[in-house]
């Protein structure tokens, strides 16, 4: 499966407008992909937007995004006057794809920047630990980028901060996590912590 992710960041006073205007932009009959989530930042660069897409082919998503480049007010980005980045991402081969649901109130996106060659002994770490990690809580999706410096995207839902907290440090003290092999594959890592908007689809 791949996946569109799209940030757009406004002053923090125009964050219902931005909202707004992309909900239109993704209703929009002309508009290709299925929409995901969205979900608007707690911490880092505040007033920001996050949207997940996903699509059933590379030709599905490259088209997409050359509608998107060449259309006046993509997400009506230019209405409330933000910032736009899109990324492209293919999914970890041995992950479903992403389905909507309930899942938490709170999203953590954590960037890896990899090393040259990082990529595939990523995925190989991430296949053989999953299968416990995913005991102790959920994974949204883990994806890979197609475009810019190489790096990787996990989203993972949490009920509360302090159940992150909890996970993640029984998680690591019972030797399931992170992968074995895998943290050697990165060189700079970042978190951030999103809520989903009243209408994502992932919640």
């Amino acid at each position: 499966m791949f996946y569109e992710l799209t940030t757009l960041s406004s002053h923090i006073l125009k964050l219902a407008q931005v909202i707004a205007n992309a909900e239109g932009y993704l209703a929009h009959a002309e508009t290709t992909g299925r929409w995901l989530g969205a979900w608007t930042s707690e911490n880092g660069r505040l007033g920001s937007v996050r949207i997940l897409r996903s699509f059933t082919d590379e030709e599905e998503l490259a088209q997409e995004r050359v509608r998107a480049l060449h259309h006046a007010d993509p997400f009506g980005a230019f209405d409330s006057e933000c910032t736009i980045e899109m990324e492209s991402y293919a999914g970890f081969p041995f992950l479903a794809p992403v389905e909507p649901g309930s899942f938490g109130k709170y999203y953590e996106f954590r960037t890896y920047w990899l090393r040259p060659g990082g990529l595939a002994p990523t995925i190989k770490a991430w296949e053989a630990a999953m299968p416990e990690r995913s005991k102790r809580s959920s994974l949204t999706v883990n994806m890979y980028a197609l475009d810019g410096i190489p790096r990787i995207t996990h989203i993972w839902p949490w009920e509360s901060l302090d159940e992150r907290i909890a996970i993640r440090a029984k998680s690591f003290a019972d030797g399931i996590w992170p992968p074995k092999g895998g943290p050697e594959q990165f060189y700079e890592a970042t978190s951030t912590i999103w809520m989903p908007t009243v209408k994502s689809p992932l919640r």
